[in-house]
């Protein structure tokens, strides 16, 4: 087994394709099939099951995946940290936001990182969440910037408090409501909303919100981004419950403060034992809030 081979398994199971790992390996797809081979037979067991369209992870193989990953990230680890040493730092950096964007604007701050660090690679991927807090846990995220309900725990990671904010009711221009100034979370009770997917951590803050005032929360429209929240008030067509900072640059619709308001918090998390790629990234972003509140 080599460094090699398990590389070759992670690229396997997240691009699905034979074809699609070795373009991404820089291989061609016999070379890559055959380590693949060289391991299951190592191993004794099959890691991918070979489906008529794409492929199938086995439980063997999601064993393997998740050392897998650690042994690579420790390696890529190793070789920051030998490289910072020598005053330098270089490497690679992944890093995550959420869609429904803060006052950090993390293109800003890569564009200046990489003035500052031009030998680091880096990329930027959005998501829910849920999903880059999973990131940053597995290591296949450095650095994520992610949105929770007040109430919820960050274990197992390192993490600054970015910003609090209330959540204002976003509703359609000549909507009935749209003349008040502000709302009880009740009157919305049977108004057609558009929120996030159940379970997601943008919708828990509308969930915990409702919950809190004994309200029952029922959702007509479930989207994945904020801009498709912004498109259905557009038209006409749901109430939105968005962040303050968020429903001000909204280009129609009319803002109307909630009482009880839900809030949300925007954290900066990282791993534990940060490469110094992630740590100089950290630090580049914690100086863009010098009055950032404490966990």
């Amino acid at each position: 087994m080599n460094l090699k081979q398990l590389q070759f398994a992670v690229a396997l199971a997240e691009e699905g394709s034979f074809t699609r790992a070795a373009v991404r390996c820089h291989v061609v797809q016999s070379a890559l099939s055959h380590q693949i081979a060289r391991l299951e037979d190592e191993l004794g067991t099959a890691l991918f099951q070979r489906l008529p369209r794409g492929l199938r992870v086995t439980p063997a193989g999601e064993v393997l995946l998740r050392h897998a990953r650690q042994v690579l990230g420790g390696v890529r680890q190793l070789q920051a940290e030998v490289a910072a040493a020598t005053g330098e730092v270089r490497g690679t950096l992944a890093v995550g936001q959420i869609s429904a964007q803060s006052r950090i604007d993390l293109v800003a701050a890569l564009a200046d990182y990489h003035q500052r660090h031009r030998q680091v690679e880096f990329q930027l991927r959005t998501d829910r969440s849920e999903v880059l807090l999973a990131q940053v846990q597995a290591r296949q995220l450095d650095v994520a910037l992610v949105g929770l309900p007040p109430g919820d725990a960050l274990a197992g990671l390192q993490h600054q408090l970015i910003e609090e904010e209330v959540l204002v009711a976003m509703l359609p221009a000549g909507h009935r409501l749209a003349a008040r100034r502000q709302l009880p979370l009740a009157a919305l009770q049977d108004e057609a909303l558009v929120d996030f997917p159940a379970g997601s951590g943008a919708r828990r803050q509308t969930d915990d919100a409702f919950a809190a005032a004994g309200l029952a929360h029922t959702v007509r429209y479930e989207v994945n981004h904020m801009d498709l929240v912004e498109r259905f008030i557009a038209h006409g067509l749901a109430i939105g419950i968005v962040p303050a900072s968020l429903a001000a640059g909204f280009t129609s619709g009319v803002q109307v403060a909630l009482r009880p308001a839900p809030r949300r918090r925007v954290h900066l998390v990282w791993q534990r034992q940060p490469t110094p790629a992630a740590q100089a990234f950290v630090s580049a972003v914690l100086r863009r809030v010098p009055a950032a509140p404490d966990p």
